[in-house]
């Protein structure tokens, strides 16, 4: 078993990340490279990416090594339904010199896999969407939200930008003076933190700012919120548990009431100890109490996981995830 290797890449918006490991756990490399989701980016330029994401990782592994790979990426069911798109994919894998099958999996199920290998349970996935995803038998089975900004997205990075920007213009309109995180982001959207002699002015002047730029770079103001909240803030506070509370709810569409299977929490602001993850840790916590909750982590090494899984040799998955799969905090 040592001498055998798998691949894992787990492919998002803005980067491509792969690793090579052995059963014994052993990392032997790692590569990344640019965005590679084939729906934003294109199926050929995303083959390009993992291809040098592919190449850095096996830079000193003889790919005949390689018995299995996996890879994660959002839009994987359009993937599998683009012959064209899977061609550059596979174009992509045997370029490096690959020889083995390699499954392609949605970054749902790869996330959920890097933060536990129990067969069924929950991921809560918030960066600037917002997705829940039931899982049986490590497949994919329900899911709630993901519906983008115009639809849905609740409690993601977007959706605390937006409701950041509504709360001071609701301040704006009633005549109070902003707070400090209000004229924190006046500033941030404006360049100015006072309110003008004509408050319908600086009304205005924030509504323009937000209307010329794309909707979705609202989510650049999420970490102002959080900043805000953690030095107590009242209103910024008031927007992560509301924040918390959309994304329990988004779970619990799917997820049983008496529910102890575990929940897995992902994306940038519910992982590495954020404000946020606590709020929806505890606010979980509430709902299930018996459901242990687990951050995602390492993408590629859960990708390499499930990859490994369908080898023969391997008759124990979960002890193999203690090795592939480094613990997170």
């Amino acid at each position: 078993m040592s001498g055998t290797v798998v691949v894992g890449l787990d492919v998002g918006g803005t980067s491509t990340r792969a690793t090579a490991l052995t059963l014994t756990g052993e990392r032997l490399g790692t590569g990344r490279a640019g965005g590679g989701n084939p729906t934003s980016h294109g199926a050929e330029q995303a083959a390009v990416e993992l291809s040098t994401a592919l190449r850095e990782a096996l830079r000193v592994v003889d790919p005949a090594r390689v018995h299995a790979g996996a890879v994660g990426l959002a839009g994987a069911g359009r993937l599998r339904a683009d012959p064209d798109g899977r061609a550059a994919f596979d174009r992509a894998w045997s370029d490096v010199g690959l020889r083995c099958p390699y499954a392609v999996y949605g970054d749902a199920l790869v996330g959920y896999a890097s933060g536990t290998a129990a067969p069924d349970g929950t991921i809560l996935i918030a960066g600037t969407g917002a997705i829940a995803a039931q899982v049986r038998d490590l497949r994919l089975d329900r899911i709630a939200d993901g519906h983008g900004w115009l639809l849905g997205d609740a409690g993601s990075g977007f959706w605390l930008g937006r409701e950041a920007v509504r709360a001071l213009l609701a301040d704006l309109d009633a005549g109070t003076v902003p707070g400090p995180f209000g004229r924190r982001l006046l500033g941030e959207l404006t360049g100015a933190t006072g309110v003008a002699a004509r408050p319908r002015d600086t009304v205005d002047a924030v509504v323009q700012a937000v209307t010329r730029r794309p909707p979705v770079e609202l989510a650049r103001f999420a970490p102002l919120v959080v900043d805000a909240a953690v030095a107590g803030d009242p209103v910024a506070a008031g927007l992560l548990h509301r924040a918390a509370t959309h994304l329990v709810d988004s779970a619990a569409r799917i997820r049983p009431a008496d529910a102890a299977t575990p929940l897995v929490l992902g994306g940038g602001l519910l992982t590495g100890h954020t404000p946020l993850g606590a709020a929806v840790r505890a606010e979980a916590g509430r709902r299930w109490p018996d459901a242990p909750v687990h951050p995602a982590g390492d993408g590629a090494a859960g990708a390499a996981w499930l990859a490994a899984r369908t080898l023969p040799e391997v008759i124990d998955p979960v002890a193999l995830h203690a090795l592939l799969v480094p613990p997170t905090g």
